[in-house]
C-alpha cells in the first residue's frame, strides 16, 4: 500500500519559533496589566499582535498536512505580526525618551544567552518581567522578538525548500494515485500469471 498522500502535521508545541512566540505573549499581556492603562488602544494592539505571533503558527502547524501554501503563508503573518509588535516596543521606548539596547550590550548577550537554553519558558524571563522597571522589560521583550524571528526567517526558508523539492498536496495526491495504480496494474499481472500457468 502506498503512503498517505496527508503527511504527519501539527505538533507545533515543539518548534521553537512557537515556544519563543508563547514567552512574547505571555511576557506582553503581564506587561500591559503591569504598566499600561487597560483603556489605552495601543496595549489592546500590542496583546492582539503577539497573540497573532502565536496563533498563526499554531494554526499554520495544523494546516500544513494539507496546504503548504497555506503553512508559508501563515507562517509569514505570525512574522508579520510580530514585527508589528517590534515597532511597537520601539515606539514606547523612542517617545519615552529609553535607550533601546545595542544588540553587542551585555544586557542584550545576558537575555540571548537565557534564550539559549533547553525548555525556555516564560518561567526562565518570570522575576525580569515582572519585577524590573518597564523599560528593561520592554527591550527584554525585544531581544525575543529578535530570537523569534529569526526562527521563523529560518522556518520559513525551509518550508520554502521543503514545497520546491516536494511539492504540495495536488502533487502528493497525483503521485499516490499513480502509485496506487502502479500497484493495481502489478497484482492484476501477477493474477494473470497464475491464471496463464494453471491454464
Amino acid at each position: 500500500m502506498p503512503e498517505g498522500f496527508i503527511p504527519p502535521h501539527g505538533g507545533y508545541q515543539k518548534l521553537l519559533s512557537y515556544q519563543k512566540a508563547e514567552v512574547v505573549y505571555d511576557a506582553t499581556v503581564r506587561l500591559c496589566e503591569r504598566c499600561f492603562d487597560k483603556r489605552d488602544r495601543t496595549v489592546d494592539q500590542m496583546v492582539q499582535a503577539a497573540r497573532s505571533g502565536k496563533q498563526n503558527i499554531i494554526e499554520a502547524s495544523v494546516a500544513s498536512g494539507t496546504s503548504k501554501e497555506t503553512e508559508i503563508k501563515l507562517t509569514n503573518v505570525a512574522r508579520a505580526s510580530l514585527e508589528e509588535l517590534l515597532a511597537d516596543y520601539r515606539d514606547f521606548l523612542r517617545t519615552g525618551g529609553h535607550p533601546l539596547w545595542e544588540k553587542s550590550s551585555k544586557e542584550a548577550l545576558y537575555v540571548r544567552r537565557l534564550g539559549n537554553n533547553s525548555n525556555t519558558s516564560y518561567e526562565t524571563y518570570r522575576a525580569y518581567i515582572e519585577t524590573r522597571p518597564p523599560q528593561v522589560v520592554a527591550n527584554i521583550i525585544i531581544c525575543l522578538i529578535h530570537q523569534t524571528n529569526y526562527l521563523l526567517d529560518r522556518q520559513i526558508r525551509q518550508l520554502e525548500k521543503a514545497f520546491l523539492q516536494e511539492g504540495g498536496l495536488r502533487e502528493r495526491m497525483t503521485r499516490a494515485r499513480l502509485e496506487e495504480r502502479a500497484r493495481q496494474a502489478a497484482t492484476k499481472t501477477l493474477y494473470n500469471c497464475g491464471d496463464k500457468k494453471r491454464g
